[in-house]
């Protein structure tokens, strides 16, 4: 279902989120904790064949967000697709986003969820905008292959059953 880019492009007031469970993952650094709601956000983003998924630990170097979840698309339609997908399954796990942007022209859309921000681009503004360059200081968390969309893997049917 798709959303309505005029009502989600305005700040919603989203109720305060309890803590979820959280999952392990490796980085460079060692061990991090993502919490469900970022894993429940990359099987989303997998089940649509996103392309190229990282995860960006900001917690020592920014202080408005987390984590950046970064990954694209293939075309427009695709990254709405892979929008859409985050959007309604997060909404539906009781983690509605603040706010989103760029949804109309699906070349970058970012849905913001506070303690995280989910970008989907097209891989031309992707590659354009460089988020993992501009924010080279931050730790980038090592995925599962079946989360990460390398070119070549597809998400498993183990990944639609954890939804």
């Amino acid at each position: 279902m798709k959303h309505n880019s005029t009502a989600k492009e305005q700040s919603l007031h989203p109720e305060p989120i309890a803590r979820a469970e959280v999952a392990s993952i490796n980085n460079e650094q060692g061990n991090t904790e993502l919490d469900e709601r970022i894993m429940r956000t990359l099987r989303a983003a997998a089940e649509k064949k996103a392309i190229e998924t990282v995860v960006l630990d900001l917690r020592e170097i920014a202080s408005f967000t987390d984590y950046f979840v970064i990954t694209s698309g293939a075309n427009e339609r695709q990254v709405q697709a892979i929008s859409d997908e985050v959007f309604e399954t997060m909404k539906k796990a009781g983690t509605p986003a603040a706010r989103v942007e760029g949804y109309k022209t699906a070349e970058w859309i970012l849905i913001d969820f506070g303690d995280f921000v989910f970008h989907v681009f097209d891989e031309k503004a992707r590659r354009f905008y460089d988020l993992e360059r501009l924010w080279r200081e931050s730790k980038r968390v090592e995925l599962p292959a079946e989360l990460s969309g390398d070119r070549g893997s597809s998400a498993s049917s183990s990944l639609r059953s954890e939804s």
